[in-house]
């Protein structure tokens, strides 16, 4: 996978993650609450990955 699909990916995990969030939390669901909150840490760990791709194929 490349490092711009990477981020992109991980861009999406992580606004779905923060929706998902909002709409537990909305509606007294905390399992979806939490599924959210870990959809966002998994895109946040994606965008980083694509951020080491790019620092590891420029040097």
């Amino acid at each position: 996978m490349s490092s711009t699909s990477d981020k992109v990916k991980g861009m999406t995990n992580e606004a779905v993650g923060k929706v998902k969030q909002a709409v537990g939390k909305a509606t007294g669901n905390t399992e979806l609450e939490l599924k959210g909150k870990l959809q966002e840490k998994k895109g946040e760990a994606q965008q980083v990955v694509g951020e080491v791709k790019d620092a590891v194929t420029k040097d």
